[in-house]
């Protein structure tokens, strides 16, 4: 490789982004298994696909779901065909029982959450006003859907505005943060152009639901003013809505126990281009070196630190390709590879149960089998058996949502 391929490698690099994978488009080619909608809703900051469930001539039974987080606009028909085209066929079921399927798609998914939450709003009110009959509406999403749709029926409820919602749900949604690799995000900003991979990092809806959040311009990991803002929106509407049956699911095990990744080690080493370029998986203590990163255009050389975080790689949770995605990208401009970690945890487990917080170790590690229950901000919750990919949907936590929907 020629100094000026790698050079146009290291600044092509970055056009990749971490998308929750049940919306994401395809790398190799298929086609979408998504059918026709039945009609298209133009809403403020998004849209939506109304698909009638089985015998019904309008909505009558219906379930809005909200799409999660990437970079761009949402595409719903990727986002149907990941939610019914893997295990568990999702939306064929609900609408096999008579439900209709409303997915709510965003025109910029890394857009504020509260911008978005517009979109859900107008969502939630057109529903209410089209339907035919009383069942009461199901209101959820998938990851970043989660946030969204809990901060628009709780800003419904605190303007006095009946909702008509009987459930809401949240599919592995980070309500007490997200976990992208500290080293990641800064790896984003270190490609010497800008790129798809740093925008979404850097963009408002990643600096509000991350746990902590790489400053590009300050080198710091913390949490981000966004985050504090957003938090803070979410309590002035009660932080919760409270008319609903509350359902929380998480792609990650109940018993404490996450992915078999030691702390310290190597999730990933690059050569050729980024030579040297080294991940580390999270450890404890002050001062741990997370990334060493190194670049030959312009040179550079960078070492990325944290202090008192716990070891989220290995966590109970919900798992991303994180390093995965990032050495796909790699090796498709030539870069050497030794990748030991590939997926690793994304949402933790206590994070999508609202149970316990992220800080401490003792508490991101918990065996939420064994708390009381009640400690959850959820009124009930399941987890899976094994841990599974973020937002997977898999025959035991599809079927168990279906069996909790109003009648």
């Amino acid at each position: 490789m020629s100094e000026q391929q790698q050079e146009q490698a290291e600044q092509g690099v970055g056009e990749f982004t971490l998308a929750t994978p049940v919306s994401a488009e395809p790398t190799a080619p298929r086609t979408s298994t998504a059918p026709e909608p039945d009609a298209r809703w133009e809403l403020p900051h998004g849209f939506a696909h109304v698909y009638l469930g089985e015998g019904n001539q309008a909505i009558t039974r219906p379930v809005v779901m909200a799409d999660g987080f990437d970079l761009g606009r949402s595409e719903l028909e990727w986002l149907y065909a990941g939610l019914d085209g893997g295990a568990y066929p999702l939306l064929s079921e609900l609408r096999r029982r008579g439900r209709d399927v409303i997915l709510l798609g965003f025109e910029e998914r890394s857009a504020s959450l509260l911008d978005n939450a517009d979109a859900a709003i107008a969502a939630i009110l057109r529903t209410r006003a089209e339907q035919l009959g009383d069942t009461r509406l199901t209101v959820g999403g998938f990851s970043m859907g989660g946030l969204v749709t809990r901060y628009a029926l709780a800003k419904l409820e605190t303007q006095r505005m009946d909702h008509r919602t009987a459930v809401y749900f949240s599919y592995d949604t980070p309500h007490r943060g997200a976990v992208v690799p500290v080293g990641l995000q800064a790896f984003s900003h270190f490609i010497p152009v800008p790129n798809p991979f740093a925008r979404q990092m850097n963009s408002p809806a990643a600096r509000q639901m991350l746990w902590r959040h790489f400053n590009p311009v300050t080198g710091d990991a913390a949490i981000a003013v966004e985050r504090t803002q957003f938090l803070t929106a979410l309590s002035k509407v009660g932080g919760w809505p409270t008319v609903p049956r509350r359902l929380a699911l998480a792609n990650g095990r109940g018993d404490g126990t996450g992915l078999a990744i030691p702390p310290g080690e190597t999730a990933l080493k690059v050569e050729r281009i980024f030579p040297g370029t080294t991940f580390h998986t999270q450890a404890q203590g002050k001062d741990i070196v997370v990334a060493e990163l190194r670049r030959r255009f312009p040179p550079a050389e960078k070492t990325i630190l944290t202090s008192d975080f716990p070891e989220f790689d290995g966590a109970p949770g919900g798992t991303l390709r994180s390093y995965g995605i990032l050495a796909d990208m790699l090796r498709r401009f030539g870069a050497a590879i030794d990748l030991r970690h590939e997926h690793i945890c994304f949402v933790p487990t206590v994070s999508a149960l609202a149970i316990r917080d992220l800080d401490q170790q003792k508490d991101l590690y918990a065996a939420v089998d064994d708390l009381d229950p009640d400690e959850s901000e959820a009124d009930d919750f399941l987890c899976s058996s094994d841990t599974t990919a973020h937002t997977a949907i898999t025959p035991e936590l599809g079927a168990w949502l279906l069996d909790r929907l109003p009648d």
